[in-house]
């Protein structure tokens, strides 16, 4: 960076000076980086070079540039037209690297300029790590040049609204060949990795973390998680939340990590059920049914109702909801039908004893009791309480529900509209009616249960000799099959529930969840889970794949299931030993699970553990 030094007059050096002029500049730079060393924060020290004004020139800090700005732009005036404009252009860059300094850009590296022409040989160095941040560098130009200070917080706001108005990430165009292929090949190779490979993937940029978050590549691991809104045969429940952030919820069901809360408490000991639908609960206190809207969290409730509803002169055993109605059933033996969104409330006399159990399909209800029948009832303005038939089931109803199709020939209109269900005689389907003449009986009667949807079942005490489930007929009331041989006496099945057409979960006293599945066999299980305290099970709630929550008898505990291995995954124990309740009834959607019990209703938050 140096550069030869300049001789003087012929009669102040002699031929050699240009040589002694270089030696004592060089002199005199060790000179001044050792005064620098000594003094940092003093102004800078400036050799000048052989010849003819030579001389040292202090460079000042920061806060006093302008004070050396002006003396040295007069100088120049004063030297002549060409040597002003040599100091003029050297005190410019001097301020321009000043400024640069001041904002941050030159950092703690060192810029050394040795200026060839004789006048100034200056080096710029900070001093001191200059901080990143806009909003320092900022005030202290502003100090330095008498600019606009702006604050920190200004310049972080600044950088946020630049930051939401830049256009999305555009994709790579260097880099590997890999991510210029089109973007339907990336997804088909892409889907083929697993869920912590994808998010390693989405920290390489922007784009990635875009393109990796697309619904099509989720899915897969989807289906194959924990309470993520699939069914097991792929439908989608929730296509507003993205797929990606349910696998995320997913994790925490997997790993047990919520967060417990309680939503309600009453006074009195109770038996409550409940419901769920879109943002309300319905839930169940003494006589009466209570609608409540959840706050955006989940795991919270308006502490005002948005309804009450009432009609019973007992305690609600239990209540559905359908066709924005409320069919309840009540300790009085009366069935109460209520519309969600108006006063308008109807209750007849349907059973000779408490109605403990109920359930409502395509404009039918049926209702068991404890007076050891089962009756079904249309949902028609016209001709409510008319029972259309009465099945003696010979022991005590606990638990009933209808098959989730029906029969082709029912009517489908509001049930304000629909006049009495005309339930069809069971047709064969087309592709099976060439076949039908060449089956055997027990097939026959499996493709019957498999294709007749216009059935329910109902779970009864089993106290005689006969199986606690059984399947009737909607049309004609009779028998068409028992599930199980193997019930020991008294292994009442207290919550059964339909997961499709021809597979059914149900759970009771003998402390199992067994799965049945219908075409296979009506005779055994495919597969059961033994609660591991052997209390007994009171309610149970799938998510239609592989999740599986059940409630037991003591101490609150609710248990989950995955029902493709044989142990319980996880247990959370909801009272303590002086409060000790079961779980009457829970439901749970894809970030929360709510629990009933005597004297609270509590919740899990699985979103934000």
């Amino acid at each position: 960076m140096g550069s030869q030094g300049r001789s003087g007059p012929p009669g102040n050096g002699g031929p050699g000076e240009g040589e002694g002029g270089e030696a004592r500049k060089l002199q005199e730079g060790r000179v001044a980086r050792g005064k620098r060393r000594k003094g940092k924060g003093k102004g800078k020290a400036g050799a000048g070079q052989g010849g003819r004004g030579s001389g040292a020139e202090g460079k000042p800090g920061p806060r006093k540039a302008k004070e050396a700005a002006q003396p040295a732009a007069e100088a120049g005036v004063r030297a002549g037209p060409a040597e002003g404009v040599e100091r003029g252009g050297s005190v410019e860059e001097g301020a321009r690297s000043l400024v640069q300094g001041d904002e941050g850009r030159a950092g703690a590296r060192d810029k050394a300029q040795v200026r060839d022409d004789g006048k100034e040989a200056w080096r710029v160095r900070t001093g001191r790590r200059e901080d990143t941040r806009p909003g320092r560098a900022q005030r202290r130009g502003s100090q330095a040049w008498g600019g606009l200070a702006g604050t920190g917080a200004a310049m972080a706001a600044a950088a946020e609204e630049e930051a939401a108005a830049r256009p999305p990430a555009a994709r790579p165009t260097a880099g590997s060949a890999l991510w210029r292929l089109p973007e339907e090949l990336l997804l088909l190779i892409c889907s083929y990795l697993d869920m912590r490979a994808l998010g390693r993937l989405a920290q390489v940029c922007r784009w990635l973390r875009r393109f990796t978050s697309c619904d099509l590549l989720w899915r897969r691991i989807a289906r194959a998680s924990l309470n993520s809104g699939f069914t097991r045969l792929g439908t989608d429940l929730m296509t507003s939340v993205p797929v990606k952030e349910r696998v995320k919820v997913s994790q925490n069901w997997r790993l047990g990590r919520c967060r417990e809360g309680v939503l309600l408490k009453w006074r009195c000991r109770q038996m409550p059920w409940m419901q769920l639908e879109d943002d309300s609960l319905y839930v169940s206190q003494a006589n009466f049914i209570l609608a409540y809207q959840f706050r955006p969290d989940g795991a919270s409730l308006n502490r005002r109702p948005l309804g009450v509803f009432a009609g019973h002169d007992e305690d609600v055993c239990h209540f559905v909801l359908a066709n924005s109605h409320i069919i309840s059933a009540g300790g009085d033996g009366k069935i109460g039908i209520h519309k969600t969104h108006s006063t308008f409330t109807v209750k007849y006399s349907a059973h000779e004893q408490e109605v403990n159990c109920v359930d409502c399909k395509g404009g039918i209800i049926v209702s068991g009791s404890r007076d050891r029948t089962a009756k079904v009832w249309p949902l028609a303005s016209g001709r409510l309480g008319q029972c259309l038939h009465t099945i003696q089931t010979e022991d005590r109803v606990w638990s009933i529900a209808i098959s989730p199709l029906l029969r082709p020939g029912t009517s489908q209109r509001p049930p304000q509209e629909a006049a009495v269900p005309v339930l069809a005689p069971f047709t064969w389907p087309p592709p099976l009616q060439s076949l039908r003449a060449h089956l055997p009986a027990r097939m026959v009667s499996k493709c019957l249960l498999c294709f007749q949807p216009s059935s329910f079942v109902t779970g009864t005490a089993c106290c005689g000799h006969f199986s606690p489930l059984r399947i009737w007929d909607l049309n004609s009331g009779q028998l068409m099959t028992h599930l199980g041989s193997d019930f020991p006496p008294g292994a009442g099945v207290l919550d059964v529930m339909y997961e499709s057409p021809s597979t059914l979960l149900s759970c009771g006293y003998d402390t199992y969840v067994r799965y049945w599945d219908l075409r296979t066999s009506a005779r055994k299980c495919v597969m059961e889970w033994e609660e591991p305290h052997d209390s007994t099970l009171y309610c149970l709630q799938t998510d239609g794949n592989h999740l599986l929550a059940t409630g037991s008898s003591y101490y609150g505990v609710v248990r989950l299931w995955d029902r493709r291995q044989r142990a319980c995954l996880h247990a959370f124990p909801l009272t303590s030993t002086p409060l000790s309740s079961p779980v009457y009834c829970l439901r749970f959607t894809t970030t929360h699970l709510y629990a009933a019990l005597s004297y609270n209703l509590h919740v899990l938050d699985f979103r934000n553990p």
